[in-house]
């Protein structure tokens, strides 16, 4: 047993992002978190009620206002932030982009969507908000997807 006491409940934040292609370049989100303006994917917390999916599709509507559609489960990420001991479960999504809303407000925080190749994702790397921004990339291009009825979003019983 770690040193937590035992009535410490320890819980990972679990949140999506979505890996969005055009051509060569990839969808991300400049976002100001705590101060700093770094990038990432569209990505954010799952919601109770959502499915997994569910929350993929609403977080990259709200951060980047493109509707997608979901095609894979690139990967389950888990990571532990250093500066704040906050641990992630992350379930990042590819999709491909359908349509933009260019008039649609973006969350509080982005900045903006932008379209970067990996390249220049690579060689922005002390802006990534996590490491799992260019693994999933790295992932995405090696070809990793898992059928998306890999994930199943079980009703609640009584």
């Amino acid at each position: 047993m770690d040193n937590l006491s035992s009535d410490a409940i320890w819980r990972p934040d679990v949140t999506v992002a979505c890996i969005v292609p055009r051509g060569q370049q990839f969808l991300l989100v400049e976002e100001r978190v705590r101060g700093e303006l770094v990038l990432n994917q569209p990505a954010g917390h799952l919601e109770r009620g959502e499915s997994l999916a569910q929350a993929a599709l609403r977080e990259t509507l709200e951060e980047t206002a493109w509707t997608v559609r979901l095609t894979g489960l690139v990967g389950i990420y888990q990571w532990t932030n250093p500066d704040n001991d906050t641990h992630f479960l992350r379930f990042t999504f590819s999709a491909e982009p359908l349509a933009h809303e260019a008039s649609r407000p973006l969350d509080a925080g982005i900045v903006r969507a932008v379209w970067m190749t990996r390249d220049e994702i690579a060689a922005a790397s002390g802006r990534l908000r996590s490491p799992m921004v260019l693994r999933g990339v790295d992932d995405y291009l090696d070809g990793r997807r898992q059928p998306l009825e890999s994930l199943i979003a079980l009703p609640a019983v009584r």
